[in-house]
């Protein structure tokens, strides 16, 4: 007999997209496959998320010799009709100080205060 205490599932309150995003908000130059590490998923998954969040607009790639460099819009807004009045910036905010998960390498791109630069378009 299970003990009634104990979830159903092993869900969780963030998506792997809003996980890969966050990650790339803490570090523009991760690797994939740190991401694909901490997330728990292929890289292969990884790539097709950033493709997904790159067709959405929510960030932009660009190569930067045999790495890439990521800029997250700040100002676009959550795709569900119940939050798209929201831009994504305050959930970025809201997850900015915690630190990375064990195993990303790196603190690229951050700011004072643990805060990381983004794309602030006005």
């Amino acid at each position: 007999m299970a003990d009634e205490h104990e979830p159903r599932t092993s869900w969780t309150f963030l998506t792997q997209h809003a996980r890969v995003l966050l990650m790339i908000s803490r570090d523009p130059q991760v690797r994939v496959r740190d991401l694909a590490a901490s997330c728990g998923v292929t890289e292969r998954a990884v790539q097709a998320i950033i493709t997904d969040l790159e067709s959405a607009g929510y960030l932009t790639r660009t190569r930067h010799g045999r790495r890439n460099h990521y800029r997250v819009t700040d100002h676009t807004h959550f795709r569900h009709p119940a939050e798209a009045r929201h831009e994504i910036a305050g959930f970025l905010e809201l997850f900015a100080d915690l630190s990375p998960p064990p195993g990303a390498e790196g603190n690229h791109g951050t700011r004072p205060g643990g805060r990381h630069e983004r794309n602030d378009r006005s």
